[in-house]
C-alpha cells in the first residue's frame, strides 16, 4: 500500500486522482493540502503541506508552480520522492527542480498520460527514420480556458524529436509573421483553442506524396490522474535522481 500526499486536492485534477485511489487497493491518500479546505474528502486537508507530520509515501503536485519551493522543501526535510505533475514551470524552476533531485527522488513530466508518452517514442523513432526526407509539424488542441501555448506537451514532442535529428531543428509558430518558403530543418508548431477539448496531439511527417501522422486523443482528464498514480508507484523506495514517464513506460514495457 502506497501512502500519498496530494497536493492541489481540491483542483479538478486533484479530485480525479481522489476518485480513482478510493478504487485503488494499492494507493491510499493520507492527506490532502489546497488553500480551499471547505470541500469534504475522506482524508484530512491541510492549507500548508508542512502541517502535514504523518506517514507518507510520495507527494503528487497537481496544483500550481507558485507552489514548488514548499513542496521540494518538504520533500528534502522527509526525504520524499515527489511527482510534478504541474504544469507551466518557469526555466529558473526546471533548474530548481533539477537541483533537488541530487538530494530526493524527483519525477517530472510535462504530461502524465502514458499514451502521449508512447506517442513520444513512437515519434523519436521515425523521427531518426524519415530524417531528410519529411517535414514535421506538430498540432496541438486544447480547450478555451488553457492559457499557453504552445502546450507543454507539443513543446516537449518537439525537443524530442530534435534530440533525435543529427541537425538543430528550428521551432517556428507563427508562419503568417513571416512569408518565406519552410526550410527543410523546421518544426512547426501550431497551437488551435477551442471549446471544452481535453487535449489532442498530432505529428505530421509529410513528404514526396505520401503523409505520416501519430495522434493522441485525450477523452477525459483521468488518463492524466492514472499516469499520475502509476508515477507515484513507480517512485516508491527510488533513489535520489531526476525521473520522467520514459524511464515508467520502459519499465512497463
Amino acid at each position: 500500500m502506497i501512502k500519498i500526499i496530494m497536493n492541489g486536492c481540491n483542483g479538478k485534477m486533484g479530485q480525479v486522482i481522489t476518485r480513482l485511489v478510493e478504487e485503488d487497493e494499492d494507493a491510499e491518500i493520507v492527506c490532502g493540502v489546497d488553500i480551499n479546505t471547505d470541500m469534504k474528502n475522506s482524508y484530512p486537508v491541510v492549507k500548508s503541506i508542512d502541517e502535514f507530520d504523518g506517514e507518507a509515501d510520495v507527494v503528487i503536485d497537481f496544483s500550481h508552480p507558485s507552489c514548488l519551493t514548499s513542496v521540494l522543501n518538504y520533500c528534502r526535510r522527509n526525504n520524499k520522492p515527489v511527482i510534478l505533475a504541474t504544469t507551466g514551470f518557469t526555466a529558473e524552476q526546471k533548474v530548481e527542480f533539477t537541483e533537488a533531485a541530487k538530494e530526493i527522488p524527483v519525477f517530472f513530466s510535462a504530461n502524465m498520460s502514458l499514451g502521449i508518452n508512447l506517442l513520444i517514442s513512437l515519434a523519436k523513432q521515425a523521427a531518426k527514420l524519415l530524417e531528410g526526407n519529411f517535414d514535421i509539424e506538430i498540432v496541438e488542441r486544447h480547450h478555451n480556458r488553457k492559457i499557453d501555448a504552445p502546450s507543454g506537451t507539443a513543446l516537449a514532442i518537439a525537443d524530442a524529436i530534435d534530440e533525435s535529428l543529427s541537425y538543430p531543428a528550428e521551432y517556428v509558430f507563427d508562419r503568417h509573421s513571416v512569408r518565406r518558403r519552410r526550410k527543410p530543418t523546421e518544426i512547426g508548431i501550431s497551437a488551435v483553442r477551442g471549446g471544452t477539448i481535453v487535449g489532442d496531439h498530432e505529428v505530421i511527417f509529410a513528404g514526396n506524396d505520401e503523409v505520416i501522422e501519430l495522434s493522441h486523443h485525450a477523452a477525459s482528464k483521468e488518463v492524466f490522474a492514472v499516469g499520475a498514480i502509476k508515477a507515484a508507484k513507480f517512485m516508491k523506495d527510488k533513489p535520489a535522481g531526476m525521473y520522467n514517464m520514459n524511464q515508467l513506460v520502459d519499465e512497463m514495457i
